[in-house]
């Protein structure tokens, strides 16, 4: 995880955090629900819903986002559309990218069956908890980017080799417990750096 800052400076910089998860956007009424995926700015979303950047200050208002240069992977962001949509929007919502099926195809070998373990969170500690996967990976545990591995984005060398989702929630309990002494204070870290 100590390598994982530079990183995460380096790619909120640039407004994307990591790879791997898809878009996604569902079409309700007059709102949308816009999934960021990997290399999406606020400008690059304000492009596919108005095929301009006159939504960027809106999307950031919108959904509370102070920082229009930090948006993260998994982030679901509500877009206020007259439910027409462009061809974009269309495309970004119904297009199936190579990486999501990936994705899917590492979270399909990820083996979760090697041990049972369940984690004693609960509360506001498992709130933090799942505040902090969604960021990382969008929840999901076969999720990749470099050497960071599944729903909490752990080392592969913290992982030692066993990607199940029984080890990953044991080993991202024993990190958290042991460099934050909570689940609360590693998301109040993270949300003070972009990572934890």
């Amino acid at each position: 995880m100590f390598m994982k800052k530079n990183f995460k400076k380096v790619t909120v910089a640039l407004g994307a955090v990591a790879f791997g998860v898809a878009a996604t956007a569902t079409v309700a009424n007059a709102d949308t629900t816009y999934t960021v995926q990997s290399g999406d700015t606020l400008s690059s979303i304000s492009q596919k819903f108005a095929n301009d950047n006159s939504l960027i200050q809106t999307l950031a208002q919108q959904n509370n986002i102070q920082d229009i240069n930090k948006i993260y992977v998994g982030q679901q962001l509500v877009v206020k559309t007259d439910g027409q949509g462009t061809d974009a929007a269309q495309t970004a919502a119904t297009a199936q990218p190579a990486a999501q099926a990936t994705t899917q195809s590492a979270a399909a070998q990820t083996s979760q069956t090697t041990s049972s373990y369940t984690s004693s969170v609960s509360g506001s500690e498992a709130a933090a908890k799942a505040w902090i996967a969604t960021r990382e990976s969008g929840n999901n545990y076969g999720a990749r980017n470099g050497q960071y591995i599944g729903k909490y984005q752990l080392s592969a060398s913290y992982l030692n080799g066993d990607y199940s989702a029984a080890n990953q929630e044991r080993v991202a309990d024993n990190y958290v417990a042991s460099r934050y002494g909570s689940w609360t204070n590693a998301q109040q870290f993270w949300m003070s750096n972009g990572w934890y």
